[in-house]
């Protein structure tokens, strides 16, 4: 019975069973298809010692809901344990837009504004996805060109830049 129950979720809302993507390499592809899906793609060591990773491919120019972005693989044992997708402010609606058709709507979603001694407020917009095994959380400071969006399994944003 909990079975059928399962089933029928997952026809009712296909896009929250969605695998989170960039030109079809989710988590878990390997360094290999990163090069079959992006041939421009730059793959190196990490500069540094991780628990999270050891590998990153840099690609500058990837299309990706008809936003132009920047995109980060980190790879762990030849593994995708994350990526960081990252795009200009000024396309936040449309890039957001694509995402909500794409995985659905997120489980959160906020505009904050933070104010601090007396300097202009800063305007802040997140949004999280999240699945049993992996989250995608999205953050862009409006008044900075640069926002990106993070998608990782387990503690992986503790872990990269932890200084051992």
């Amino acid at each position: 019975m909990k079975s059928i129950v399962l089933v029928l979720l997952s026809l009712l809302a296909p896009q929250a069973a969605a695998a989170y993507d960039v030109r079809q390499i989710s988590l878990g592809a390997s360094e290999q298809d990163i090069r079959r899906a992006l041939p421009s793609a730059h793959c190196k060591a990490l500069e540094w010692t991780s628990k999270a990773a050891d590998r990153r491919c840099d690609d500058s120019r990837v299309s990706f809901g008809g936003v132009e972005v920047r995109v980060t693989f980190y790879l762990r044992k030849g593994t995708v344990e994350a990526f960081d997708v990252r795009f200009d402010t000024r396309e936040l609606e449309r890039f957001v837009s694509f995402l909500k058709g794409r995985y659905g709507p997120p489980q959160s979603e906020s505009r904050d504004s933070i104010k601090r001694d007396g300097r202009k407020a800063r305007e802040i917009y997140r949004a999280l996805w999240e699945n049993p095994k992996e989250r995608a959380v999205l953050t862009a400071q409006l008044e900075k060109r640069v926002g990106s969006m993070l998608v990782s399994r387990g503690n992986f944003d503790e872990e990269i830049y932890k200084v051992r």
